[in-house]
């Protein structure tokens, strides 16, 4: 099969692999659409990677046993994959499973691992299905565009009585937006990307500040009568955002914290923490049981086209990365068969 690589910097190109097997209550899943996401920052490196991709929606075409898919579901693919058996996988937060599953031993195969490629191994309680009106490049939307993001409204729980900040709008902080204003809240957003601030006000944004602009944190209080944002979403990654996110939120608010970041925050426990009495909350996605809402909005939301803004064959992958690189897109969707 076929499986996107990168083999320098700036450098991407297709290699031909063997397949992958049914194993046990992993299936073979054909993969239709393979959203890209943050391995454009090894491609910006040159970091060789030959398993890229982590979400993507496709059709199950092989079963090693009875199982709970068959070959011909069309389904979602989850990132990653837990153990199945813990509490965090049981109650559906199988993101943070502590239990690292070591996928070549366990499996005996070198492929199948990644899904920037034309099938993928994944055990089947991973594997959602997807409505039979739905494409597959809206499924693969329920992955890292909404996921994150989604996950993180519901722990904040996030209506239409609240003003929400969303830092960096990327193509996860465009699935902010997404999320958000379903669910009928305003939205406020911090971003500096030309392309991606029009994006966002096509989406219906109330206000866009740009954060190298003089007193943003001023601006954000201006737009809420001098009260702050009800909830933050951070999915910038970035130490300044994450700040502007704790600073510019109301007392007794809510700051959601998506984007990756490995620098130092610091968070002043009297200011931000007892005094204001901020609730910070890590997302890194949404539980499993809550995927039917998921769904919901993917179908009724009237901004979802606008989440995707590319669709390129896997054969121009460096075309692909390239743009994402620019930072002018929204999600972009491979199509491994192209």
């Amino acid at each position: 099969m076929k499986q996107a690589v990168i083999t320098g910097v700036r450098q991407a190109e297709l290699a031909d692999v063997a397949e992958p097997r049914p194993f046990e209550n992993w299936v073979v899943v054909k993969i239709h659409a393979a959203p890209m996401c943050t391995e454009y920052k090894s491609f910006i490196a040159g970091h060789n990677a030959s398993l890229m991709g982590h979400e993507a929606a496709g059709e199950v075409v092989a079963a090693a046993q009875p199982c709970r898919v068959k070959a011909g579901d069309r389904v979602a693919v989850m990132p990653l994959a837990g153990c199945g058996q813990c509490e965090y996988c049981l109650s559906g937060d199988f993101i943070h499973c502590a239990r690292a599953l070591d996928f070549v031993g366990l499996t005996g195969q070198e492929t199948g691992h990644s899904t920037m490629a034309q099938y993928v191994l994944k055990p089947d309680w991973l594997l959602p299905k997807l409505p039979d009106d739905m494409s597959y490049a809206h499924g693969g939307l329920t992955c890292c565009a909404l996921g994150p993001s989604f996950g993180a409204m519901q722990t904040m729980n996030v209506s239409a009585f609240d003003t929400v900040l969303i830092t960096g709008l990327g193509p996860v902080g465009l699935g902010a937006v997404v999320n958000a204003r379903y669910r009928g809240a305003q939205v406020i957003a911090a971003e500096s990307h030309p392309w991606r601030v029009q994006r966002a006000q096509e989406m219906g944004v109330a206000a866009v500040i740009d954060p190298r602009s003089d007193d943003p944190l001023g601006q954000i209080r201006a737009l809420t009568h001098g009260r702050g944002a009800d909830c933050a979403v951070d999915c910038s990654g970035t130490v300044q955002a994450e700040r502007l996110c704790i600073d510019a939120t109301r007392r007794k608010g809510k700051v959601a914290f998506i984007g990756e970041c490995n620098d130092d925050l610091a968070i002043r426990i009297s200011p931000d923490m007892i005094r204001k009495g901020l609730t910070l909350i890590g997302a890194w996605h949404y539980n499993l049981n809550d995927i039917a809402k998921v769904l919901q909005v993917i179908q009724n939301s009237p901004l979802i086209d606008l989440l995707v803004s590319h669709t390129f064959p896997m054969s121009r992958i460096q075309e692909a990365f390239e743009l994402q690189a620019s930072g002018e897109c929204a999600k972009v969707i491979l199509d491994p068969w192209g």
